[in-house]
């Protein structure tokens, strides 16, 4: 395969269309998990670190998304639990247990908050770890990770787990092993994609939960752009259902 921006798109092409069908049934499940969540009044609690935090801000306050979402992310320590932002200098942050316990609970979820967890490896400890609480305090939790890189790489966590096997339903956003897709002549490959899989996976999930109220005879709390006139108007209404239980932070 040769490096360039066409080979690139044509590959990204490739994956994109395999993990729709081979997600399909999964992301049906996973979407019945959110409609009883939101039916019972939860809010899709969403997490990841490092580049996978880019899917908590897929689903989390996003036009065309729903209403009932937070981001959860590391840096809720310092924004949320007043620690020093030093910590957030640490590049090893997400390998470390104990920071995982804390991000939860500054989210202060309630037991119907369902948990999307995005992790391309799958095995950090701050990752395991926070998957293992959101288990142990009843909640369902939706996981994105690869499974070709999560099978090839040892678990961090103290537990021997990866977030596939902690999972309710797992979504496989088809990122290789290493992420990234072009090999190179001298060895390694460049063009990460698992952002990009994961993103289309997030928001299949969502639309699909979408799909599901309507059937049922529900009209689904959806943002608007706040860019377009009566955007922030309509966004008010819907955000004060939920008032107190929704964080809007950089």
């Amino acid at each position: 395969m040769s490096v360039s921006a066409q080979a690139y798109a044509s590959a990204v092409q490739d994956l994109v269309a395999r993990v729709s069908t081979d997600n399909a049934t999964q992301l049906a499940a996973g979407a019945k998990l959110v409609v009883a969540a939101l039916q019972a009044g939860g809010v899709v609690q969403s997490f990841g670190t490092g580049h996978s935090e880019a899917l908590a801000m897929e689903l989390a306050g996003r036009p065309g998304g729903l209403v009932p979402t937070n981001k959860l992310a590391l840096r809720d320590l310092v924004v949320y639990g007043g620690a020093a932002p030093e910590i957030l200098h640490d590049e090893k942050l997400e390998r470390q247990t104990g920071v995982a316990a804390q991000v939860y609970d500054l989210a202060t979820p309630r037991p119907q908050d369902i948990f999307v967890v995005a992790s391309q490896s799958g095995i950090n400890a701050s990752i395991v770890e926070f998957a293992l609480l959101v288990k142990e305090r009843g909640h369902l939790l939706i996981a994105i990770t690869s499974a070709a890189h999560t099978a090839r790489v040892t678990p961090r966590h103290p537990s021997g787990k990866r977030l596939a096997e902690i999972a309710d339903v797992v979504l496989d956003n088809g990122a290789p092993y290493g992420d990234a897709l072009l090999p190179l002549p001298g060895g390694g490959t460049v063009g990460a994609v698992s952002s990009i899989t994961a993103a289309l996976l997030g928001q299949s999930l969502i639309i699909e939960a979408v799909r599901q109220l309507q059937a049922a005879g529900e009209v689904p709390p959806i943002y608007l752009s706040a860019s377009v006139p009566g955007g922030d108007e309509h966004n008010r209404t819907l955000e004060s259902r939920y008032a107190g239980r929704l964080r809007r932070s950089a």
